[in-house]
């Protein structure tokens, strides 16, 4: 299943709290797209999946507009 999440409306802690309740509903083989453009989020939720240990890769959309493909672990 791809969990899909655009953030980019919403600003740091709301985009990783939601962000966790996602990756706690994954399971093996599923994956999750967010979108996220708050500053404060930008910095936490790369940090937080590193250290809970799930891939993930990232690419921008504009300047502002930072997207996470986030893979199950």
């Amino acid at each position: 299943m791809l969990y899909e999440y655009d953030a980019t409306a919403e600003k740091c802690p709301l985009p990783l709290v939601k962000m966790r309740v996602i990756l706690k509903k994954m399971q093996h083989g599923d994956a999750c797209l967010i979108r996220i453009s708050d500053k404060g989020s930008k910095k936490d939720i790369p940090k937080l999946l590193k250290k809970q240990g799930y891939p993930y890769n990232v690419r921008y959309i504009t300047d502002s507009v930072l997207e996470l493909h986030i893979k199950s672990r």
